[in-house]
């Protein structure tokens, strides 16, 4: 069967950013004939068994509790499960000094999906078929983005000024405020903080700049906080969630070790939470009611942001320093290769400048010695014009073992030294951009 596709349907049906990449990984690891490889590609979390007993607790203690019945066997309000509204509120009204009310947070399925909402409720042509657009103030930034909005030409990402340190192979990217438009064109600003995929924390000076330049055109301004804290504080410097009159707080719990309940969480002015409210409702009704049950025992009872300090942050930390460990000793240093700034998330990112072949070329020779990682140019969502850099960048998952993660990065050095001494001539290590 060959159905007709609407624009949308057409727009819907494609794979986009890692999801194509992640279809090839999937046909390699199939086909390998049985071969070993070391997969720096996942995005899923590790499980810790800390975390895994956390949530088993307060599935014992949903399954022995009489609310049971009333969870599972019922539909619920489209703003969420009450007690674990109350929970977070409660939380981050104690921790951060806030005055949230009920009509400041809506639990959606997962925080794709809240994005999925805000890019089509702010995003796109108005009424009067105006654009209105949604700006990634900084590229790269989360793959996802690219696939959320069901007018693409609504993406609109800025390139970054690169602040590189040549003597120690490290870069961090910045917000180019000499570039960056946010206008009566602008839907709403979107990044992650900290960022999938380049661990970069923007800091709060930065972020009060965002904000201030969107709130005298009312533009709302959406934090993704799936790495940040109080849950699962995948920060490794020091970092002030933010909020304000124009900020939507976004929360995910994938990271936190749920990911498969699918649990993102808003926080915000009413106004904007209202209308995603609606867009949810009318698309699903409402999140899971089991995970919402559970994650509202594991905040109530404080063990969920305890164990993102006392766990999940140390053991993604150790690993992002096993990996520059790794690389320092293993990568010529002669060669333009430079590190991100490890300030979060559960990813690094390697950037080989003036690299002689494509991001997509350099993964196909890393799988010839066994090694899989994700090609960079996914992550440019909406940054359209034509950049080498987006070409030259690759996110490594510090998911695997130590071991595995020493190896791959000296299979990695070996394979960048020889793709470098085979181009016409040997680029040098400057810091031009």
């Amino acid at each position: 069967m060959n159905p007709a596709l609407t624009q949308f349907g057409e727009q819907m049906s494609h794979l986009t950013g890692v999801r194509a990449i992640m279809k090839d990984i999937i046909e390699t690891l199939k086909t390998s004939g049985g071969r070993d490889f070391i997969n720096l590609s996942a995005g899923n979390p590790v499980i810790l068994p800390e975390v895994e007993q956390l949530w088993r607790d307060c599935t014992e203690e949903l399954l022995a509790s009489a609310e049971y019945g009333e969870v599972v066997c019922r539909y619920g309000s489209s703003t969420g499960y009450q007690p674990l509204i109350d929970a977070v509120l409660a939380d981050y009204n104690r921790r951060y000094g806030l005055a949230l009310s009920d009509r400041n947070i809506l639990i959606t399925p997962g925080s794709q999906s809240l994005y999925f909402l805000a890019a089509n409720a702010l995003g796109g042509y108005t009424t009067d078929g105006a654009l209105k657009r949604i700006v990634l103030p900084l590229s790269p930034d989360y793959t996802g983005y690219g696939g959320v909005t069901l007018i693409p030409e609504a993406l609109k990402a800025y390139r970054p000024t690169l602040e590189i340190e040549a003597a120690d192979h490290r870069f961090k990217y910045r917000p180019d405020f000499s570039q960056l438009q946010i206008d009566s064109t602008t839907g709403f600003v979107l990044f992650s903080r900290p960022c999938n995929p380049t661990g970069n924390v923007l800091t709060d000076d930065e972020v009060r700049k965002i904000a201030a330049l969107a709130d005298p055109l009312d533009v709302p301004v959406f934090v993704d906080s799936a790495y940040a804290p109080p849950f699962p504080s995948l920060n490794f410097t020091e970092m002030t969630p933010f909020f304000g009159r124009n900020i939507i707080h976004c929360v995910s719990l994938s990271k936190a070790g749920l990911p498969g309940e699918r649990l993102g969480i808003a926080l915000g002015d009413e106004r904007i939470i209202q209308v995603l409210e609606a867009f949810l409702t009318n698309m699903c009704l409402h999140s899971s009611r089991y995970g919402q049950a559970i994650a509202a025992r594991a905040i109530q009872s404080g063990r969920l942001a305890d164990l993102s300090t006392r766990i999940i942050r140390p053991y993604y930390q150790a690993k992002f320093n096993v990996l520059q460990t790794a690389l320092d000793a293993a990568m010529p240093g002669e060669l333009p290769w430079f590190l991100h700034r490890g300030e979060g998330a559960i990813f690094a990112w390697l950037w080989l400048k003036d690299l002689p072949v494509t991001d997509w070329e350099f993964y196909q020779h890393l799988k010839d010695v066994g090694v899989i990682l994700v090609p960079g140019e996914p992550f440019f969502p909406g940054l359209d014009e034509d950049w080498s850099h987006k070409h030259e960048c690759f996110r490594i998952s510090l998911t695997a073992s130590d071991a595995e993660l020493e190896t791959a990065m000296q299979r990695l050095a070996q394979v960048a030294t020889q793709v470098y001494a085979a181009a016409p001539a040997m680029p040098q290590a400057t810091v031009q951009v």
